[in-house]
């Protein structure tokens, strides 16, 4: 699967404000970015630093007054594909260092706080299973409902609500997985299918000894998502943070099915 993507930013900064963005396309063995460039209305300072686990780049800026993003790439996606449901799980004893951190509570995965719960609702399942039977219990229990929640709304507001955002979705996900002893952590994508266009934010679990995107929203498929980073939880993974002030006058992401450039005639 190949993807157009487009994405234009239209923020207004008061005064002299620092700024880190996360918006490009990883560039990482499962997908070949091609046809990437991003313009960036001139400001202070421009540094490109890693993101998190160096899946990715961040970009520090200093602006103020009107701040223009505009940013296009044709994305390839090349990742092994298995059905999660056939894989097993890695005991916690013999995970890799790296996905240890993800076995833990984080600002908005309070995993602790849900051990019975998976207990006595998944507890008869294993591995896969267990992952593809919360997914579905989750897109079954859960409203998708656009302005639902908010930046400080957790997984278990998500849980007693009964509604939310795409990042609900995924900090549910990832936090019942966690409290089933399955590392996870969540993932900044680009993909089609979803509605309205925009950042989507899905689970990323490590089954069977490696990372599969989830999506309980049921919006989009694994083969069909450009990863843009990874994370604890949402905080890890905005687009845009900025340290001070700021007004958002427009933004538009564009994300279209397309033909990888190796086939085209």
């Amino acid at each position: 699967m190949s993807l157009h993507i487009h994405v234009q930013l239209d923020y207004w900064f008061e005064r002299t404000c620092d700024v880190l963005l996360q918006l490009e396309a990883a560039a990482i063995p499962e997908q070949t970015i091609e046809n990437a460039h991003i313009t960036i209305t001139p400001g202070e300072h421009f540094a490109r630093v890693p993101a998190q686990d160096n899946i990715g780049e961040r970009i520090w800026l200093r602006m103020q007054g009107q701040c223009l993003v505009d940013y296009r790439a044709d994305v390839t996606i090349n990742r092994i594909l298995d059905s999660c449901e056939d894989l097993p799980a890695v005991p916690p004893h013999q995970l890799p260092g790296e996905t240890v951190q993800y076995l833990f509570p984080s600002r908005y995965c309070p995993s602790n706080q849900f051990l019975a719960f998976v207990e006595d609702t998944f507890g008869m399942l294993e591995g896969g299973a267990k992952i593809v039977a919360i997914r579905d219990w989750i897109s079954n229990h859960l409203a998708y409902v656009p302005g639902a929640s908010n930046a400080e709304t957790t997984a278990v507001d998500t849980f007693h609500s009964g509604q939310g955002i795409c990042r609900d979705y995924a900090h549910l996900m990832i936090t019942l997985a966690r409290a089933a002893g399955i590392p996870a952590r969540i993932a900044s994508v680009y993909a089609l299918g979803v509605t309205p266009p925009d950042f989507h934010a899905v689970a990323e679990i490590f089954i069977g000894g490696t990372w599969h995107l989830v999506d309980s929203t049921g919006m989009a498929k694994e083969s069909d998502m450009a990863k843009i980073g990874i994370g604890r939880d949402a905080a890890d993974v905005a687009f845009l943070t900025a340290f001070g002030p700021m007004v958002m006058n427009s933004q538009s992401v564009s994300v279209e099915a397309g033909v990888p450039q190796s086939s085209a005639a």
